[in-house]
């Protein structure tokens, strides 16, 4: 049995009718760049999230660039950010000549480990960047409370994360300054190419955001300062506003996999419970925390990724990939060990062990399939792949 590590053909049979008739009018509109199909896409977000500015923008790295490029990063600016991330998260940093400052991660969630956060704050932090990793929350409400402190912006890397609510259901991306999502085809919600959007509760970085997306034009082939070339097509956002009211839907068939996934490496006792961090007798998968209670939304999870940790994680893959079963790490290499950030590395002097569970994540984790299309079949023969493989 083949089980691909995503099946975006699978999602598009399903509403190949809606998608189709969507290129077409957009096609025959004329009208590819920004436009109404955007203006709805950037409405119905505001509506979804409950948020009062979106702009649509080129990328999910083009909406982190252009929300530090309205808050005002300067080059030599620090801007903190979890060591474990897409490099997205800290190549923005670098293109505008600031410096990007690498924290640890969290041993359970592999996000941000927020309380070694106050021990890399100098004079020259600006702001802070928590990426909300697999479509799991940071800690917020602790985040929040440190940027405060020390009067920094928060911009949130939700490029894995839209849908995703933090305890009283506020969704992640709308309780920072910015909210930085991802349309890129493999994420829980894609595009039929690159695209992103920005949000924001904040009418002055709504209306520099707007500006910044066309050169920092306004009006137009005037400006006041310089911006980028950040706009979002017309046939993406058609695409999107298609897909986005299955949004839920989709998040919950993948936490409903997620829940077949950890029930099923218990069975067949491969581990103990989730949220396990330590290896033990009765433990040789270690599965994502326990993240499925409906109301308890300090937890929410929409599984963008299901990761699971193994110590052997280089065989195991190696044996999936030989039995047709997909997977991917996410991610191989954290910051701190790539060579394009040497002189940062340098400069600020990080100790032999400050990444330990970063380095941990990298050497140990692996990501299954998980998308909402994914049959229990499917599901049942990873897990049994898996088993023979210790077996």
């Amino acid at each position: 049995m083949k089980v691909p590590l995503l099946d975006l053909k699978a999602q598009y049979r399903t509403i190949k009718t809606e998608l189709d008739e969507a290129l077409i009018r957009t096609a025959e509109s004329q009208y590819f760049i920004l436009g109404p199909e955007v203006e709805k896409l950037e409405k119905s977000i505001c509506e979804y999230l409950n948020c009062k500015y979106a702009v649509g923008v080129s990328s999910g790295t083009d909406a982190l660039l252009v929300a530090l490029m309205a808050i005002g990063i300067k080059p030599g600016d620090e801007v903190i950010m979890p060591d474990y991330s897409f490099f997205a998260t800290a190549g923005v940093v670098s293109r505008l000549n600031a410096k990007p400052v690498f924290i640890d991660s969290d041993i359970q969630t592999y996000n941000i480990d927020v309380s070694k956060i106050e021990n890399r704050i100098t004079s020259k932090t600006k702001a802070i960047i928590p990426v909300h990793l697999y479509g799991q929350s940071a800690d917020m409400e602790e985040i929040l409370k440190i940027a405060k402190k020390y009067n920094l912006k928060v911009i949130e890397d939700g490029a894995q994360a839209i849908g995703v609510q933090y305890k009283d259901g506020n969704y992640v991306g709308t309780i920072g300054d910015i909210g930085c999502f991802s349309f890129f085809p493999s994420k829980n919600l894609g595009c039929f190419g690159d695209g992103g959007i920005v949000t924001t509760n904040d009418e002055a970085l709504f209306e520099r955001l707007k500006v910044l997306r066309v050169h920092g034009s306004k009006p137009k082939y005037y400006h006041k300062f310089i911006g980028g070339n950040f706009r979002l097509d017309a046939i993406q956002a058609a695409v999107l506003n298609v897909k986005l009211p299955l949004l839920d839907s989709w998040s919950a068939k993948r936490r409903e996999n997620a829940k077949l996934y950890t029930d099923l490496f218990i069975k067949n006792g491969l581990s103990s419970k989730s949220g396990v961090i330590e290896y033990t007798e009765k433990d040789k998968v270690l599965l994502p925390n326990a993240v499925y209670k409906e109301n308890n939304l300090m937890n929410y999870h929409i599984f963008n990724q299901f990761i699971i940790r193994v110590e052997e994680r280089d065989r195991l893959r190696e044996f999936l990939t030989k039995n047709e079963i997909g997977n991917e790490i996410y991610y191989p290499v954290p910051f701190h060990k790539q060579e394009c950030f040497g002189d940062v590395l340098k400069e600020y002097k990080y100790s032999n062990d400050e990444f330990i569970v970063s380095e941990l994540a990298s050497n140990e984790t692996i990501a299954l399939p998980i998308y909402p299309e994914l049959t229990h079949e499917q599901i049942g023969f990873v897990v049994n792949t898996i088993k023979s493989f210790f077996n």
